[in-house]
């Protein structure tokens, strides 16, 4: 049965870019069909352009600007909706992973699902969110490949050379489960209220195509069935991640063509890197050559002030290849082994992770810089060090997930134990695991998000953890 749109699902900001202290952003909406009412700014009104149709309905887009240097607000359909968009001074903003589960997550009741965006939002009224960052799995599409004959057994029983015609037919079924799935998400009460007045910036992860994408064997990403289903949730992630289509990126992407999907953010005292992790993955990398061009480039370039690098997986973490060997030996736990390669610390990606650590070092020992990672992925909230030497050192904060309910906390402590073992890739610069501020454990099994502020120029982060609530500020 088609998704059916009862009203419009909008609008949800995103940033498109900043240049010359304007915010460059773009209105996402879905409706039954119909044409929503434009953007009004400065007495201006923007129309609304179409990017995307499905049966039962249509996606719209109004690219409109703001400044980045001041508080402002934009009017659509008659309401009034303010926009904390300085990013020049103090500024708050928030970082989430995480918002779905892998199994029944369109049948959960909302107001337990979407608790800690509920939280958020109360956050934003105590003091805007400036930004919104969003650290993948922003959708769990695992279950959109039932109900067809060629997916529904997807990845072990795939067929081999199905029609082109059948093809056809299941790149339909695949985009129209997307669109439902991503309606669903937007129009929850508590999201949609925040999205309208904060604008996002997402990465995406492997739920946001499938369980393990790029993890996968060879013979199933690259398969007809494999690929139809990549090219329908990379459609869905540049029309409801990013508010485009192909051929039509923001300027903040480092690759036009959409070869890879990473992007940047540039402010004067403020950089957001998000590299793309899973467009170019295979079970022997994590990046092809053209998302290590754009960390090469932007690891060379002179910034002031703090980057923010998204890694969708935690950069640093504890020793998983103890695990992983372990998994490999028994066969009832094979079936776990794609989620360890999944990892910068899978022994499959131990050259690369280190290349991508040196990248990071490199540029957090520039004069006048620092460098923060943000992770999410694990369903746990925990942070990391890295030793960099010269008295400094390299955070990672992870939060995850936002919708996601914890694991159970004998994994948290399984992780916590492998993380005594202590992790050094590159052997001059330790790898620690800690507690986030407040806790005893190095890893926290509870629904979390995470809140990072720059005050008088200082950056800190605290977590907001569903049952222990916010933690004390860590100094960045």
């Amino acid at each position: 049965m088609a998704y059916q749109i009862s009203q419009t699902v909008g609008p949800v900001l995103f940033l498109d870019s900043v240049s010359e202290a304007r915010m460059h952003l773009a209105a996402l909406f879905i409706t039954s069909g119909e044409i929503p009412a434009p953007v009004v700014v400065d007495w201006r009104e923007e129309q609304p352009q179409s990017i995307a149709t499905y049966d039962t309905a249509t996606v719209w887009r109004v690219r409109f600007s703001l400044p980045a240097d001041a508080a402002s607000s934009y009017v659509w359909n008659g309401e009034t909706y303010p926009v904390a968009g300085d990013l020049s001074g103090d500024l708050r903003m928030g970082y989430v992973s995480c918002n779905g589960e892998e199994i029944g997550d369109m049948e959960r009741e909302g107001s337990e699902r979407n608790a800690m965006w509920a939280r958020l939002r109360e956050q934003h009224c105590t003091r805007p969110l400036s930004l919104l960052l969003h650290g993948g799995d922003q959708v769990y599409a695992d279950e959109v490949s039932n109900g067809h004959p060629l997916s529904e057994g997807w990845p072990d029983d795939i067929p081999k050379d199905p029609s082109r015609a059948d093809l056809a037919d299941l790149s339909h079924h695949l985009r129209e489960r997307f669109m439902a799935r991503y309606a669903a998400l937007y129009a929850a009460p508590e999201f949609a209220w925040l999205a309208a007045r904060v604008p996002s910036l997402m990465q995406w992860d492997d739920h946001d195509i499938c369980d393990g994408w790029g993890s996968l064997k060879r013979s199933r990403t690259y398969s007809p069935v494999g690929q139809t289903l990549f090219a329908a949730a990379r459609e869905a992630f540049l029309v409801f991640q990013h508010a485009t289509s192909e051929g039509d990126l923001p300027s903040r992407f480092a690759d036009p063509k959409g070869q890879h999907l990473g992007w940047t953010i540039n402010t004067p005292s403020l950089r957001i890197i998000a590299p793309d992790l899973r467009g170019e993955r295979t079970r022997r990398q994590v990046m092809g050559e053209g998302g290590w061009t754009m960390m090469d480039a932007e690891a060379s370039r002179d910034a002031e002030g703090h980057t923010f690098l998204m890694s969708s997986v935690p950069l640093l973490g504890p020793r998983l290849s103890i695990l992983e060997a372990i998994m490999v030996a028994i066969p009832s736990m094979q079936k776990y082994e794609d989620d360890l390669r999944d990892q910068w610390q899978s022994r499959a990606h131990r050259d690369e992770w280190r290349r991508m650590l040196r990248l990071v070092r490199d540029m957090a020992l520039r004069e006048g810089h620092d460098i923060t990672a943000l992770s999410g992925e694990i369903h746990l909230a925990t942070r990391a060090t890295m030793d960099l030497g010269q008295g400094l050192e390299l955070n990672q904060l992870v939060a995850s997930g936002v919708a996601h309910r914890a694991p159970p906390e004998a994994w948290a402590r399984t992780l916590g134990a492998l993380s005594w073992l202590g992790e050094n890739p590159l052997p001059e610069h330790p790898i620690r695991i800690a507690p986030l501020p407040g806790q005893s454990c190095r890893y926290t099994a509870e629904r979390n998000y995470l809140l990072i502020e720059r005050e008088s120029g200082q950056w800190q982060a605290r977590w907001d953890l569903e049952t222990s609530g916010l933690t004390p500020r860590l100094q960045l």
